[in-house]
This record gives C-alpha cells, sequence and structure tokens, in this order.
C-alpha cells in the first residue's frame, strides 16, 4: 500500500504563525494546477506500482481550487496509479470556502475526507491569527459538509497562545464535542522562524509563547478527549474508535508515499525526496520534463532515528522487533538510553513495545531525541 500527497500552494492570506509554502497570489494558479498533472505522470514509477491507498490534499489552502480541479487532479492520479476503491481522499479546507454551491459541487468528486482548519471558535484569536475566517464560518461549514453527506471529518485547534485562557479552550473543545465531529487534531502554538509570529514576539509587540500554559491546556485536552471517548493515537490526533486518518497513520508507520507539488516531500522506503519549495521555479522545471527535487538515501542510523521519531509518537508504540530489522541488536542499545525515562515513568514498555506515559506524551520529542542513535 501506499499513499499521495498533493501541495496546493495557494492561500488567500498568510496566517502569522505557518511556515509552510505557499502564496496569497493566485495569478498563476491554473500554471500550477496543469504542472500538478504533469508531474503525477513523470512521477508515474516513483512507487512501483504498489496500490494507492490515501490520496491527501494538503497546503496552502487546497479549497481554494474549483471542485472540477480537484476532479481532474484525482482522475490524474487514477489514471497512472491503481487506487484502492476504498481509498480516503482527503481535502483540507478552511470553513469560509466550504458554502453550499462549493459542497455541492464537492460531492460530485470522490474527495470523502475533510480537514477543516478550524484552530479556535473566538473571533478575536482568530484575528490574532490572521485567518481569514470567523467563528460563525466554522459552525456552519462543518454542519453543511454534515448535511451533505459527508461523515469522515477531522477538525484543527491550536492551544497554547496569550489569548487563550484555560476556560475558552474548554469552551472550544466542548464545541467540538457538539458538533459530533469525530476526529480531532490539535496542537500547541509553536514559534517558528521567518513567520510573521516571531517577529512580533522579536520586537516585542507579542509575548513570547508560555510552556507551562501550553503544557496545563495538553493535559486538560486529554483528559477532555478521554472523557468523551477518543483514543489518543498520536501525539497531536485524537479519533473515536475507527476513526483514524489512514494517509497520517501510514506517515508514522512507515508506508511509501509521493510527493506531489513545490515543497513536497515522498519517501520509498529508502530514499527520501522534496521538491523545490518555490511555485515558479517548480512549473519552469516540471514543463521541461524535470522533476525539482533533491534526494537524500537513508543511512541506516536515519533509519533506526526516523522509526523511533515517528512510532514513539503514537499509540502503537515502538516495536522493539522491528527496531532490529533495521539494525540487529539495536533494541538493546536503546533500553541503555531509555533508563532515565524509564525512571522518571515517561515511557513503559510491555513485551516488545515502549509507550509514552501520559506524563512522557508532555516530552515526546525531548524522549525521541534522546532515544536516537
Amino acid at each position: 500500500m501506499a499513499g499521495i500527497y498533493i501541495h496546493i500552494p495557494f492561500c488567500k492570506q498568510a496566517c502569522h504563525y505557518c511556515d509552510f509554502h505557499f502564496s496569497t497570489s493566485p495569478k498563476y494558479k491554473d500554471e500550477l494546477v496543469q504542472a500538478l498533472v504533469s508531474e503525477i505522470r513523470l512521477q508515474k514509477n516513483y512507487l512501483n506500482g504498489e496500490t494507492v491507498e490515501t490520496i491527501y490534499f494538503g497546503g496552502g489552502t487546497p479549497s481554494v481550487l474549483a471542485a472540477d480541479e480537484i476532479h481532474l487532479l484525482i482522475n490524474t492520479v487514477t489514471e497512472f496509479h491503481t487506487v484502492s476503491s476504498t481509498a480516503e481522499i482527503t481535502l483540507e479546507a478552511n470553513p469560509d470556502d466550504l458554502d453550499v454551491a462549493k459542497v455541492k459541487a464537492l460531492r460530485q468528486t470522490d474527495v470523502n475526507r475533510f480537514s477543516i482548519g478550524i484552530q479556535s471558535f473566538f473571533d478575536e484569536d482568530l484575528v490574532w491569527m490572521n485567518r481569514a475566517h470567523r467563528s460563525r464560518e466554522s459552525e456552519s461549514a462543518v454542519k453543511r459538509v454534515q448535511d451533505a453527506g459527508f461523515e469522515n471529518i477531522t477538525a484543527d485547534l491550536i492551544y497554547g497562545y496569550p489569548l487563550l485562557t484555560d476556560t475558552k479552550w474548554k469552551q472550544n473543545l466542548d464545541k467540538m464535542f457538539e458538533l459530533s465531529i469525530p476526529h480531532i487534531s490539535a496542537y500547541s502554538m509553536t514559534v517558528e522562524p521567518q513567520t510573521a509570529l516571531a517577529a512580533f514576539i522579536s520586537t516585542k509587540k507579542q509575548p513570547p509563547m508560555n510552556d507551562q500554559q501550553s503544557a496545563a491546556q495538553f493535559m486538560v485536552l486529554m483528559q477532555a478527549m478521554a472523557d468523551h471517548g477518543f483514543e489518543h493515537y498520536e501525539i497531536s490526533n485524537f479519533a473515536l474508535p475507527g476513526q483514524y486518518s489512514k494517509h497520517n497513520s501510514n506517515y508514522w508507520q512507515g508506508v511509501k508515499y509521493l510527493g506531489i507539488g513545490p515543497s513536497a516531500h515522498s519517501y520509498n522506503g529508502e530514499v527520501r525526496q522534496w521538491n523545490i519549495a518555490n511555485n515558479a521555479k517548480y512549473t519552469q522545471a516540471i514543463v521541461t520534463g524535470k522533476i525539482p527535487a533533491e534526494t537524500e538515501t537513508l543511512t541506516e542510523e536515519n533509519r533506526l532515528n526516523e522509526y523511533i521519531m515517528t512510532s514513539i509518537r503514537t499509540m502503537w508504540g515502538l516495536d522493539l522487533d522491528r527496531l532490529n530489522t533495521i539494525a540487529k541488536g539495536s533494541s538493546d542499545q536503546l533500553l541503555i538510553s531509555a533508563g532515565n525515562y524509564f525512571d522518571r515513568e515517561w515511557i513503559i514498555q510491555k513485551d516488545n513495545t515502549i509507550f509514552l506515559t501520559s506524563a512522557g506524551k508532555l516530552y515526546a520529542d525531548n524522549i525521541a531525541g534522546g532515544l536516537f542513535f
């Protein structure tokens, strides 16, 4: 099995915290869509004929595309790949794009899952983030998608920023539960270099993020999700039983994937590949029949560390037997490195698998880094 990710690098406006590759100018959107079609053809052999079980439109804001453009891209994938009849096909969307006409048009495509970027149900927070939508659009967009017959929905929230009191955070979560959304992704606000938020903090126009606030709100998040029957299957992802994101779960479990579009990454188990993060240069290269990508052949150490980083974050845990298939005897070395985390009760071992505890989930990246080879 395999997955395909299609990067749509356009947004109506730039969120202050975002460091993904995108453009706020749609001037060359038509040319770039055609370049995506061409790259799908050029990369047709990358997955070596494996069946595609997930297609994911990310960005940027994929919902800025017209339904017929999304239909074109899906059809192109099916032309050059064997796509499972039960494939999960996800479209990231902003609430303000999901009006009646757009949802009706998308119902005629093969999209069967929406990832809706809500972030907050408070307008002052959305203004602070420089989001394009407002809270009233979030609730109506979710209900509109549900009324159209889409049941497989996920929505995003952000916590750990100065405007978000604990009371507001609980209200955001309660609203998600009220809307009967079966999958929720929640991310701690991070300050990435070269973003507007980083500039505001460096010039003291905004206060820095508070780690204690973020940790406390993460604990509230975990408890609320458990109380409502959600499984915490990855650090930032919660789902009702059986409602996991197949696409992202495949990432964490090392399944091969092909990335299409500027800045998109690909992985075939041995080699990582990433396209240039420049719309004009990407399009120019594709027109000449070239893939504007760099590649890296993963060393044994790379593959060990990659497995540690992705697996430890999930409810399926870090399988020591699988670690040994990458490098014989590596589990013994890892268990030595893990001693301090066992002592702190940040990780536990059941049979041959290591899991994060609730306390350990606060330090997931730190733990993964400490276990690296």
